[in-house]
């Protein structure tokens, strides 16, 4: 589990403030999905999570220990992280990519090429095919699972995931989505997801936290933020989308 109890961050001393007072729970096994639009604060509360930033005040529990008394670097290594701009190495190959976290580690070559070749296949590349190419070679959304695979190459627990899919063609979106959600079912992982796509969010999270000029409006299933939004701006930025679920019948 990780806990927010009253988070702030300010980048410029306390006269702003990106995250204001944001407190909630992340549930073992589940997907929290922090959506917002740019300058709403669910990048930066992702980051707080695994001290790529550090907070103003307040404090966050990952499994019962506060993330300020962990050195962020071995904190970083348990929680994967996959970045928005994928950020693979263009110099190394796939496999070595995959397996980049495993080398930190300390693993032995035989043991890193397993894995890699493992996880490979886990997000639907042949390593046979794959293992010995370089990232260029790759399509976008290839190259995204990549960044999954690299991800959990050191088994964690949690997986952050900051708008992975932002960048990429509707119809990959869609696809890497899916792969997300049987991923998810057969690895059991938590995993917080930011994205500013509401539709995403609703395919993709087990529950929802929206956030609005560093504010925590809401956070529930998908269900209870549709039909009993706690504020006016979540009332707003999900009138449309409620409209088109129900005729379709995604949502009661």
């Amino acid at each position: 589990m990780i806990v927010f109890d009253s988070v702030y961050k300010s980048f410029d001393g306390g006269e702003n403030y990106a995250v204001k007072d944001v407190s909630f729970e992340v549930h073992e096994g589940e997907t929290m999905v922090l959506l917002g639009s740019s300058g709403s604060g669910k990048t930066t509360v992702l980051k707080l999570a695994n001290r790529l930033l550090e907070l103003s005040s307040g404090s966050i529990e990952v499994d019962g220990e506060d993330v300020s008394t962990q050195d962020p670097i071995s904190l970083r290594r348990k929680i994967g992280y996959v970045f928005q701009g994928i950020g693979l190495f263009p110099h190394v190959t796939i496999e070595e990519n995959v397996a980049m976290v495993l080398r930190l580690l300390g693993w032995s070559k035989k043991e890193r090429r397993e894995k890699a070749h493992e996880l490979l296949e886990i997000i639907g590349l042949d390593p046979s095919t794959y293992a010995n190419r370089y990232p260029e070679a790759l399509s976008g959304g290839q190259q995204q699972r990549v960044g999954v695979g690299r991800a959990l190459a050191a088994d964690p627990s949690y997986l952050l995931m900051d708008e992975p899919f932002g960048a990429l063609d509707a119809l990959t979106r869609d696809t890497l989505q899916q792969e997300l959600l049987s991923l998810k079912e057969k690895l059991s992982k938590t995993i917080v997801f930011v994205t500013h796509d509401i539709f995403e969010a609703l395919t993709l999270g087990d529950r929802i936290a929206v956030l609005h000029d560093g504010n925590l409006e809401q956070v529930g299933t998908a269900e209870e933020i549709v039909n009993t939004p706690g504020t006016d701006f979540v009332r707003e930025l999900f009138e449309k989308p409620a409209k088109q679920l129900r005729l379709y019948g995604d949502i009661t």
